[in-house]
C-alpha cells in the first residue's frame, strides 16, 4: 500500500535539488570559461548567463512576494560578478524562492494574481517553470563550453543529471 506524498515537502525538495544542480555547475565551471563570449552574440558572456539565473530569481521574488515579509535579494552585476559572488547570491535567491514556495502553500498553493503571468498561477507550475528556465541555461553553458574548447569533464556533465546525489547534498 502506498502513502500519499506531502506535496509541499516534495515541491520544496524538488526546488532545492534544482538549486543544488545549478550551484554544482557553477562550482565546477573553469574560471577561464567564465569570461568567454557567446559565439554570434559577442556582447554576451558565460558570466552574464550565470548572473541572469540569479537575477531572474530576484525579479520573480520581487514581483510575487509583494506585500509579504519575504525580502528579494539584491541582483548581481552580470558584467562583473565572480563565481564565488554568484554562488553566495544564488544561495540568497534560493532562500527567497524557498520562502515564496512556503508562503504559497500557506495560501493553498496559489501565487498572487499577476495579470500578465504566462503560466498557471500555482506554485507547482511556477517551480517547474523556474527549474526549466535554469535547466535551459545550464545546457546552454555546457554547450558553450564545448563550442569554446573548454569541454567539461564527464564528472560535471554527468553530475548535472545525478539528481538523487544532488538531492542528498542539498
Amino acid at each position: 500500500m502506498s502513502t500519499a506524498i506531502d506535496l509541499q515537502a516534495s515541491v520544496l525538495k524538488c526546488w532545492q535539488t534544482n538549486h543544488r544542480v545549478t550551484a554544482f555547475l557553477f562550482e565546477n565551471l573553469p574560471a577561464d570559461l567564465w569570461v568567454e563570449q557567446v559565439p554570434a552574440a559577442p556582447r554576451r558572456t558565460v558570466r552574464m548567463i550565470a548572473g541572469h539565473i540569479h537575477n531572474s530569481r530576484c525579479t520573480w521574488t520581487k514581483m510575487l512576494a509583494k506585500g509579504t515579509a519575504i525580502e528579494p535579494p539584491e541582483k548581481v552585476d552580470r558584467h562583473r560578478v565572480t563565481p564565488p559572488q554568484l554562488l553566495d547570491s544564488l544561495e540568497q535567491s534560493n532562500q527567497a524562492i524557498t520562502a515564496l514556495v512556503r508562503s504559497s502553500f500557506d495560501h493553498g498553493g496559489h501565487l498572487p494574481a499577476v495579470p500578465w503571468l504566462n503560466l498557471p498561477p500555482d506554485i507547482v507550475h511556477f517551480v517547474m517553470y523556474l527549474a526549466t528556465h535554469e535547466g535551459h541555461h545550464r545546457g546552454q553553458i555546457v554547450m558553450l563550453a564545448r563550442q569554446l574548447g573548454h569541454r567539461l569533464p564527464d564528472s560535471v556533465t554527468n553530475g548535472l543529471w545525478q539528481w538523487s546525489k544532488r538531492a542528498r547534498e542539498g
